[in-house]
């Protein structure tokens, strides 16, 4: 096998991919990585982002998508027939938030400076990819692949031209009816619902008397519904609709732009794009085989906008493992946990979206049954195998007075940073990068933390770096430290995130995909975790 050629190919250039690629790369994993459609998608799916995908991003240095997104508007309801107002709720839950969870608000991505609808989250994705000499090969399909213990042979095709490229990993995030699924012979675990289908895609009209502040919603979804939503992304007069009804044949609809959005009382201007969608409330039996991986490859009901923000935390989840074992630090067992980390919160999603869509049909309201719970931030791999928790109770419990090895790590504003020089406000958030693990130490001053510290230098610092946590009451006199970074809780927020007493010394280590991979009292407990992730040190 040729060495010079990335180790890995990505197949498929939407959310997933671009972030399996991007964390792979930030790791120094060159990548290579393919989509088989020739032009970048155009129109807007997949808009919701989630806060668990918010924090993701921010670890990813990708602001961008925080800065650009907006709150998701209220919903208005009109009486049949009419412009009346008949209700207004909201789609998503309220929650303020808090100095542990700062991205609490679901985000929509879209921005009226890209003319040419593009999917905005897939622009922001690749321009990041260009940072490190790596661009997207559109035009260029996975026709089939092969692999052995020693990598994956595949065969590509561009413009009619056959190429046999020679990988050590392949990544499939091509879809459900992607080649690789396919041709892995993965299958489906769960059902089709011929009781739900809808067509929705977005759309430039002018909509007489819509504020384009709000969420629009007319009829009923049992019978003749339709739903404006409105998207910058397409253009000053874009919407993203969505039309349900047994009344109407969707299919035939689908196919028509003359019947989309008939009778509805607005002029057609274009069609950006158009699908006909049908509830799909499934997942595939195994994310990987062998040296094949698959991210985002999970078909759900539409309610709930998880499916986005589950592929993605799927190639997160993976890509920091592959590059571990890539590099040789890893053995190739970690990359089993992917699958054992990831199908149960597959699982769980799936029951929690079809509770919503099932209230959604028998009550006509589509913004029931929508609890904070579809913040993603109760993901959690309590269960994992490589996890290691030593202090915690281990209740169960999902709620800040409870914090245990495998859950989402909080943050916490106003660190201020001590020693080498000027001071610097820092949030623990910042610390946290998908190329190494972070070692909290809490201790009540510097000399408690420093056998701790010392132990962690057998690590390199390329894949484990550390800070010291210090309550607001400690005295810190210069003195050199072998942390990275010292930090003084002035606030007192980490030490209450992460409920740890002023008297007390907790070490927790953070995984790079920001998620507390141990809970210890010292320096025995992070080696054990350590030896659970990398070989011999």
């Amino acid at each position: 096998m040729n060495s010079t050629r990335p180790p890995v190919l990505v197949v498929g250039a939407g959310p997933a991919g671009l972030v399996a690629a991007l964390t792979l790369l930030q790791n120094g994993i060159p990548v290579r990585i393919i989509d088989k459609d020739p032009n970048p998608r155009m129109g807007q799916r997949g808009p919701g982002i989630w806060p668990r995908s918010l924090e993701l991003f921010n670890f990813l240095n990708v602001p961008e998508v925080n800065d650009l997104g907006k709150p998701s508007p209220m919903m208005r309801s009109y009486k049949p027939g009419t412009f009346e107002l008949a209700t207004e709720s909201s789609m998503v839950p309220h929650t303020e938030p808090n100095p542990a969870i700062p991205f609490v608000r679901r985000a929509v991505v879209f921005s009226s400076s890209h003319a040419d609808s593009q999917q905005l989250l897939d622009v922001v994705l690749r321009r990041h990819l260009e940072k490190f000499s790596c661009s997207v090969e559109m035009g260029t399909e996975l026709r089939s692949f092969e692999q052995s213990d020693e990598g994956v042979t595949a065969v590509l095709s561009k413009n009619g031209i056959l190429e046999t490229f020679d990988t050590r990993w392949m990544i499939g995030a091509d879809g459900a009816k992607g080649v690789v699924r396919k041709q892995l012979g993965l299958t489906f675990v769960g059902e089709t619902r011929d009781d739900v289908r809808i067509v929705l895609g977005d759309i430039r009209l002018k909509a007489v008397g819509l504020d384009r502040a709000y969420w629009h919603r007319f009829g009923h979804i049992h019978t003749r519904g339709l739903s404006l939503r409105p998207t910058d992304e397409v253009g000053e007069d874009g919407w993203q609709f969505i039309l349900s009804g047994s009344a109407l044949d969707l299919t035939k609809v689908a196919q028509s732009e003359e019947l989309i959005l008939r009778d509805h009382c607005v002029l057609f201007n274009k069609l950006v794009w158009v699908s006909e969608f049908r509830a799909n409330i499934r997942s595939v039996n195994k994310l990987s085989e062998g040296r094949v991986f698959v991210a985002g490859g999970i078909v759900h009901s539409p309610t709930g906008g998880q499916g986005l923000n589950s592929g993605i935390q799927d190639a997160f989840n993976l890509a920091w493992k592959l590059a571990l074992v890539e590099k040789g630090l890893a053995d190739k067992s970690l990359l089993e946990t992917y699958n054992d980390e990831r199908m149960p919160v597959i699982s769980e999603m799936l029951e929690k979206t079809t509770t919503i869509l099932n209230r959604a049909v028998k009550t006509g309201d589509v913004t029931s049954g929508r609890t904070p719970i579809l913040f993603m931030l109760g993901i959690n791999c309590r269960f994992s195998n490589i996890v290691l928790d030593d202090l915690s109770k281990r209740t169960g419990a999902l709620d800040e007075k409870n914090l245990e090895a495998g859950d989402r790590a909080p943050d916490a504003p106003n660190m201020l940073q001590v020693g080498g020089g000027e001071s610097v406000v820092k949030t623990l958030f910042g610390l946290y990068k998908p190329w190494y693990h972070t070692v909290l130490v809490f201790a009540p001053s510097l000399a408690d933390s420093f056998p701790i510290l010392g132990a962690l230098e057998a690590y390199g610092k390329d894949v484990v770096r550390s800070a010291v946590v210090l309550p607001s009451s400690a005295q810190v006199t210069p003195v050199a430290s072998p942390a990275d970074l010292v930090l003084v809780d002035q606030e007192g927020h980490a030490y209450s995130a992460y409920l740890v007493e002023a008297g007390q010394t907790k070490v927790f280590v953070i995984r790079p995909d920001g998620v507390v991979g141990a809970i210890v009292h010292g320096i025995e407990g992070a080696k054990k975790y350590f030896s659970g992730i990398f070989l011999d040190v």
